[in-house]
């Protein structure tokens, strides 16, 4: 612990004034203007959630429903489901189409089962409800890990989630029906919940135990020095793996021991369009998977250890919301596959920048809505022109790229290894715009972490005795104490 004493007053603890989220210098205004600005910011967010509902629903009524909320993936889990339920043992040599394979845990296998009671046009309705409501919670919970009371809270939430409703990954995970945003508000719900309780960690275990994904969540915990949590994860994750190998032993065995596990193409060609990993913008430059493993390794091996360093550093700040985000990016950059409906943390990272530019001032300010707008618009559900029969049905930039179908990739040459100009940076859009994030937000940590080695003067704390030591334009300055 690093302690400074001035002549006149008592030591000050600089380890635990950074471990701790300070309040913000109250900016000087009215009660009166205050309440104005709030007020204003609910009619902003209340119109923007107005706008973003009728465009869907104008979209809805000029395509069939399918075009929009077609359920492919989620078709896949319902059949896997009544498979689990009558020959399991064909769990994971079953194909619902030439290429389409159930590819998920046992255990996520048992809870499709038991889903299969519903018919399928309210498994289809529950799943797109439950998962705006999800892409809504999770956008509350990060904006009150940020400290925003009231109906500041209110307001910005309404406004994000108007904007990130209508990004690609969000659209792609309705149209799909794909389980991205229950796991996201599950991990997210986990890691808001206080250390005092006996369960934290084990939403994380769970959202892991049905897909991989979460499993970058698990270091993180260490690292943040909640070991309590990470161990508590692990079991929760032993136990789905036991509990399904108790009912499905056969398909267990074949998922967890068999030859397949560690092939990341068991879920599709690596270097298809839709994979917006490391790997897949190396597989598509080096124009072959092997060739592109190597380098991917390397890169990868360094991307985890500075990202979840990053992600600790602004834990151990006082800035939880921005450290699972830079987690969550993470696992998104160095996961082998990372699918674009895999994308949908762009939700509480956009959350995270929208509170920065609120923060910032001046031109850091602007620099912070500029980049929070390029963002948005890359990963913007641009409307699919090419398609003469569903021209406004919302896709992405990155469909602008040419790709090759699951089915047909292993007997033709893909179109993804052919790219160049526009192609190759709209194909790209995801993981470019993921680096760029990556680092700002490696960046951030490390202005966040600057004050523990520098402490500021004796001539600086008399100066100033009540301002918090706040690091200016870094992610997640507290706003008040997180709720």
């Amino acid at each position: 612990m690093i302690a400074q004493r001035d002549n006149t007053g008592p030591v000050r603890s600089w380890h635990n004034h950074c471990l701790t989220p300070q309040r913000l210098a109250p900016l000087r205004l009215t009660a009166r203007a205050a309440g104005q600005r709030r007020t204003l910011l609910l009619l902003i967010g209340a119109g923007a959630v107005a706008v973003a509902a009728s465009v869907y629903a104008l979209t809805v009524a000029a395509h069939p429903a399918a075009a929009l909320l077609g359920g492919y993936d989620l078709r896949v889990y319902r059949e896997a489901g009544l498979i689990t339920r009558h020959h399991s043992a064909t769990l994971y040599s079953w194909q619902f189409a030439p290429g389409i394979r159930f590819t998920y845990t046992p255990f996520a296998a048992l809870l499709f089962a038991a889903v299969t009671v519903l018919p399928w046009i309210a498994l289809k309705w529950i799943m797109a409800g439950a998962s705006i409501l999800a892409l809504a919670v999770t956008i509350w919970m990060t904006f009150g890990a940020l400290g925003w009371p009231g109906r500041a809270r209110l307001g910005i939430v309404c406004a994000i989630a108007a904007v990130t409703f209508w990004t690609e990954p969000v659209q792609r995970t309705l149209h799909l029906g794909q389980v991205d945003l229950l796991l996201m508000v599950l991990v997210i719900w986990d890691l808001r919940q206080p250390s005092r309780r006996w369960w934290p960690g084990a939403g994380i275990g769970l959202a892991a135990g049905i897909k991989l994904v979460p499993l970058i969540f698990i270091p993180y915990l260490v690292l943040t020095g909640r070991l309590r949590q990470a161990t508590v994860a692990v079991t929760a994750l032993a136990v789905t793996v036991a509990a399904s190998w108790a009912v499905l032993p056969g398909a267990s065995a074949a998922w967890w021991l068999g030859p397949d596990f560690l092939r990341a193409d068991r879920t599709g060609f690596v270097g298809f369009v839709a994979n917006q990993s490391l790997r897949g913008v190396i597989t598509r430059l080096a124009g072959n998977v092997n060739a592109a493993t190597p380098g991917w390794l390397a890169i990868s091996a360094a991307t985890l250890v500075l990202g979840l360093t990053a992600a600790a550093l602004l834990h151990h700040s006082g800035r939880p919301a921005p450290g699972w985000a830079a987690c969550a990016l993470t696992g998104l950059l160095v996961s082998p596959v990372s699918w674009d409906h895999h994308w949908v943390w762009i939700a509480p990272i956009l959350a995270v920048l929208a509170d920065q530019a609120v923060r910032a001032r001046g031109a850091a300010r602007w620099s912070g809505w500029a980049l929070l707008a390029a963002v948005a618009l890359l990963f913007g559900a641009w409307p699919s022109l090419w398609r003469s029969h569903a021209a406004l049905v919302p896709w992405g930039l990155i469909w602008y790229a040419p790709g090759t179908s699951a089915a047909a990739y292993t007997h033709v040459h893909p179109n993804e290894y052919h790219w160049h100009g526009l192609a190759l940076l709209a194909g790209n859009a995801y993981i470019l715009a993921g680096l760029v994030l990556f680092a700002v937000m490696v960046g951030s940590a490390a202005r966040a972490w600057r004050p523990r080695r520098t402490p500021a003067s004796p001539q600086s704390l008399r100066a100033h005795p009540n301002e918090p030591r706040a690091t200016p334009g870094s992610l997640g300055t507290p706003l008040g104490r997180p709720t």
